[in-house]
């Protein structure tokens, strides 16, 4: 049943704003941070990639900060702290593995049910994935910070890292019901066109996440000095205060998506259709999240400068790569709502420009980093042997960032058409296949010990997006129905 939109003659003022030929770029970019609701199935293509990418773009800016500033003020505590953050990310990957996984879920059904104009079946399946992740995340929250210390030792650390670290490991773990519904709320406001509210909660629980962290690290003020612990601590009163700013909107305030307490009674079929679609997207991110242990682990064996060095270069990149998500997040919200409202070519031309975008984005950030890696390792360590593995991943994780570029878009389309089998088998090849025993080759067989495992990261995502862009010619995505 389709229902109609409160704020419809909003929409109809907001979209013949956006459609103006005359418009700068910047008065398109202050448009988009507005908030109002637009029918992305009508506004001009160009404008309409734009009008969603500035404030995802700008989500992902303060992700990636976060993530460079929290390694900043670990970093002060010395090789082993970093080795600790490093070990840990590796395995929150798993988390959030099945929170992105889940999530693709959530734009590709939202967004398909906004193209259909039905905002009830958007509301009860955003009910359903709430209530699938809170279920889904406790379960593994109780599991994954009980054998902490354990699963630190599985991967490698040596006793002073696991000492150190446990406490870290634990809050993490335990506490990612923070992080999942952060992904998952979020993903129902992109699936919506909601980009701004996405934006505002991590710009909300970052901000908080990056005072709190040195106060909490050093014991600044009347706080405790909790080491790297702290950090896990500030990071976790951040997102649960950005779970709360999004659950505030998604109750009716400002959100095109409004949930009510009807929308989270188990609705099996709801909950099928979306594991359906999710499943394959969890597959797809736990094998390519589980390839980052994978090298992690190949990495341990050389030590915990090795690992230090390559945490700090591909937090870094993740400053880089993190904004580039938000231009395919817009590509794939443009791709679910035109399915949504039969207009598959539309969507596929909307892919094509977030592409272009983007490619040209990375490849620039990736000269930079190319040639300025020494002087951005050395912001985060002095230590020289760390200072050697971070300055050399750097540069060469950098030499593919226009392919990176590539790879994200193609894949946001198969993801945003709810077609999550095609990049699983994608990921499953080329990195579990191909990149994994490619790194071990080089590492172990050739002799070239940690650089081995940086050569083998670009050519990995070098040949996924290669194959990405061949499956995205052929256009059977654009007849997947969710």
């Amino acid at each position: 049943m389709s229902t109609s939109n409160p704020d419809q003659p909003l929409a109809t003022e907001a979209n013949a704003s956006a459609a103006q030929p005359d418009l700068s770029f910047w008065q398109v970019v202050r448009l988009s941070l507005k908030g109002q609701h637009l029918d992305y199935t009508a506004v001009p293509l160009n404008r309409a990639v734009l009008l969603l990418a500035v404030p995802m773009v700008l989500e992902m800016i303060m992700e990636s900060l976060f993530a460079v500033v929290d390694v900043f003020w670990v970093s002060r505590i010395g090789s082993d702290a970093v080795a600790v953050v490093g070990l840990t990310e590796s395995l929150m990957t798993l988390v959030y593995a099945v929170a992105i996984g889940i999530s693709f879920a959530a734009t590709a059904i939202v967004a398909r049910r906004i193209g259909e104009k039905d905002a009830e079946r958007a509301a009860q399946a955003a009910g359903q994935i709430i209530l699938l992740g809170v279920t889904i995340s406790a379960a593994l929250g109780l599991v994954l910070s009980y054998f902490a210390s354990d699963i630190l030792r599985l991967m490698g650390a040596s006793d002073s890292i696991v000492s150190l670290g446990s406490d870290f490991a634990r809050i993490m773990l335990g506490c990612n019901v923070t992080v999942f519904m952060i992904f998952l709320i979020n993903a129902i406001f992109r699936g919506a066109g909601d980009a701004v509210l996405a934006m505002r909660t991590l710009w909300l629980a970052n901000a908080l996440n990056i005072v709190l962290g040195p106060f909490f690290i050093f014991g600044w003020g009347p706080f405790p000095e909790l080491g790297v612990t702290g950090a896990a601590v500030a990071t976790n009163i951040g997102r649960g205060v950005g779970v709360l700013y999004q659950l505030w909107h998604l109750a009716g305030f400002h959100s095109r998506v409004r949930v009510r307490l009807r929308h989270l009674k188990p609705v099996w079929l709801d909950v099928q259709t979306i594991m359906a679609t999710a499943s394959t997207g969890i597959a797809q991110l736990l094998i390519g999240t589980t390839s980052w242990v994978g090298l992690f682990k190949i990495l341990a064996a050389f030590g915990s400068a090795a690992l230090a060095g390559y945490t700090i270069a591909m937090r870094i990149v993740m400053f880089a790569l993190m904004p580039a998500w938000g231009l395919a997040n817009a590509g794939a919200t443009l791709v679910g709502q035109n399915l949504g409202a039969g207009k598959p070519e539309r969507a596929e031309q909307a892919i094509r420009i977030a592409t272009r975008f983007n490619v040209m984005f990375l490849g620039l950030i990736g000269l930079v980093f190319v040639f300025g890696s020494g002087p951005l390792v050395r912001l985060f360590t002095d230590d020289p042997p760390v200072l050697e593995h971070g300055v050399r991943a750097l540069w060469i994780v950098s030499l593919a960032f226009p392919l990176y570029a590539a790879g994200m878009c193609l894949e946001a389309a198969f993801n945003g058409a709810g077609d999550t089998w095609t990049p699983t088998r994608l990921n499953f090849f080329c990195f579990w296949l191909f990149q994994i025993p490619l790194a071990w080759l080089l590492a172990e067989v050739f002799r070239l010990g940690p650089l081995g495992v940086f050569i083998a990261v670009p050519i990995g995502f070098s040949a996924l997006a290669l194959w990405s862009l061949v499956l995205f010619r052929r256009g059977r995505w654009k007849l997947k129905q969710v």
